[in-house]
């Protein structure tokens, strides 16, 4: 059930990332080009997408409460960094600016977990790279 929906979120929101490049280019405060915030947010949110997709991969192979917090995590990750500054940016809204940093600390605790799991658990899809 995690693989499908980590996938399917992961693709998702890489489309995602694709629209709002596109749109954030073309509103009239960034036509002077994109602050280097707004594209910090837009690499991580295209760069976490992927790596969702991944855990959703890595689920479709061998089950693991780790790997199912890995996909959790990026997913809070995504939203408490990149969608809060984009919303900052584009909307002037400012309140939750303070949870930035945890998002930030939400992808590296996924990247822990994605490697916890992976390892741990004797990942079917590492142990067939040596074949």
């Amino acid at each position: 059930m995690f693989a499908r929906i980590y996938l399917m979120t992961g693709a998702i929101l890489a489309g995602l990332s694709v629209v709002l490049s596109a749109a954030l280019a073309h509103l009239p405060p960034f036509a002077s080009g994109l602050p280097p915030m707004v594209q910090t947010a837009l690499t991580q949110h295209q760069f976490h997408s992927l790596g969702l997709m991944l855990v959703g991969l890595a689920l479709a192979h061998s089950p693991s409460r780790w790997l199912i917090s890995a996909g959790a995590l990026m997913l809070a990750g995504t939203v408490l960094f990149s969608f809060n500054i984009y919303a900052r940016s584009v909307l002037g809204w400012d309140a939750a600016r303070s949870l930035v940093p945890w998002g930030g600390t939400c992808w590296i605790l996924a990247w822990v977990c994605l490697a916890w799991g992976v390892g741990r658990h004797g990942h079917k899809a590492v142990s067939n790279l040596g074949d």
